[in-house]
């Protein structure tokens, strides 16, 4: 669905480029952040206990879950790049409130922030990436180039990890807090680069956003076929997205020294780093191959786990590659689906999808882990659901 004129092929190239330039290094940026791997340290240093640091992270996915889809109705009613250079700001006021004025309502609010600018981003970047790929008659390198952007953002995220900790025994939290700050005004500076032409984008030129999110759900509803590759969106980014945040405990479960643990977590980084990349490979797989690479993933997963040794981390690696990869693919088949004008609607429909399994998966896993399993145990249950929608996609007929 193109959006306008095609260009001279000169001009198509330098687009391609610069898109792809700007999404890569607002992808670093954006995840560069050093606060990732200390914040909980920061939260248990200022006092707080355990139920209210889990009180901050339940804070922080309802923010994103009751904003997603407001927020990218508004992204297709007035403007994206507005939205993506916007969003890194408040995340910048946040992590000053954590540094400068330590304490749980501080924390709270700067989640508050962060969970509005996760829903500002969220929809926002894919639709306006999608649709100017499409401008420049490049829309089938959207997922390599989406892949290797969330690869560019791991590696950041590694990056962090790796100099978080010289830096806070340089500094402390203040040293911390203001790279990542800077980090945050750099990401938000990156984003006025972002091109954004919506000339042509059909429909009435002014939308309130209203009227753009009823026209985005009546979409959802209308359209089987869009309405199926967005379910598959959640189906697949939530679960794993969710175990991530209980990796470091699956580690220290094998039995390694507390400082080896860092370094099988990079590890498991690894995995979706190389799942990012392989996504060219993919972009003409069928629901089958799909549902294929997802068996295949979820029984990396609940072996690696159950093992309890090194050696199953890196399975667990595997795993978390493998649902990368399908997951990126999964997002390239709901854009290819989804009318110009309402992309950004749609797309938050499926992320608030993923925000609200995710929430449900950390609920299961509470559940699971106060009856007394060990991580791994709860970790192979886990590898059940994308088992379910492996024999759902494979069952399929179709692409």
């Amino acid at each position: 669905m193109t959006l306008s004129p095609a260009r001279a092929p000169g001009d198509a190239t330098t687009g391609v480029r610069r898109l792809t330039a700007t999404l890569y290094a607002y992808a670093f940026l954006d995840d560069f952040v050093l606060l990732y791997p200390v914040y909980a340290l920061l939260f248990s240093d200022t006092g707080l206990s355990i139920w209210q640091i889990s009180s901050l992270f339940a804070l922080w996915s309802v923010t994103g879950i009751v904003l997603e889809v407001p927020s990218g109705a508004w992204a297709d009613a007035v403007s994206r790049r507005l939205l993506l250079w916007a969003g890194p700001l408040l995340t910048a006021v946040g992590f000053a409130l954590w540094v400068i004025v330590p304490s749980y309502w501080a924390f709270a609010l700067g989640f508050v922030l962060w969970g509005v600018r996760g829903a500002l981003g969220s929809g926002a970047l894919e639709a306006l990436v999608y649709d100017e790929f499409d401008r420049l008659g490049a829309a089938d390198r959207y997922a390599r180039v989406v892949g290797r952007a969330q690869a560019v953002g791991m590696v950041a995220v590694m990056a962090a990890m790796g100099f978080a900790g010289p830096v806070l025994d340089l500094g402390g939290y203040p040293a911390v807090g203001t790279a990542s700050i800077l980090a945050c005004v750099l990401t938000s500076v990156t984003a006025t680069r972002f091109p954004e032409h919506r000339e042509a984008v059909p429909g009435p030129k002014h939308d309130s956003t209203l009227a753009t999110l009823r026209a985005g759900l009546t979409e959802v509803r209308r359209d089987r076929s869009v309405r199926g590759a967005m379910l598959l969106v959640p189906a697949v980014g939530a679960v794993w997205g969710a175990l991530d945040e209980y990796t470091p405990l699956l580690v220290r479960d094998t039995g390694v020294a507390e400082q080896t643990v860092p370094y099988l977590l990079l590890v498991i980084w690894v995995g979706p780093a190389i799942g990012s990349l392989l996504t060219g490979l993919g972009e003409r797989w069928g629901t089958a191959r799909l549902g294929s690479v997802l068996a295949g993933s979820a029984v990396a997963l609940a072996v690696g786990a159950l093992l309890g040794t090194p050696a199953g981390i890196a399975l667990v690696a595997v795993a978390f590659g493998g649902f990368q990869l399908v997951n990126v693919l999964a997002d390239a088949r709901l854009q290819d689906r989804i009318d110009a004008a309402r992309r950004a609607t749609v797309t938050s429909v499926a992320s608030m999808g993923t925000e609200t399994a995710t929430v449900a998966v950390f609920a299961a896993y509470a559940v699971i882990g106060a009856a007394g399993y060990a991580h791994g145990v709860v970790f192979a249950v886990f590898a059940v659901p994308y088992l379910v929608t492996a024999g759902v996609l494979v069952g399929r007929r179709g692409a």
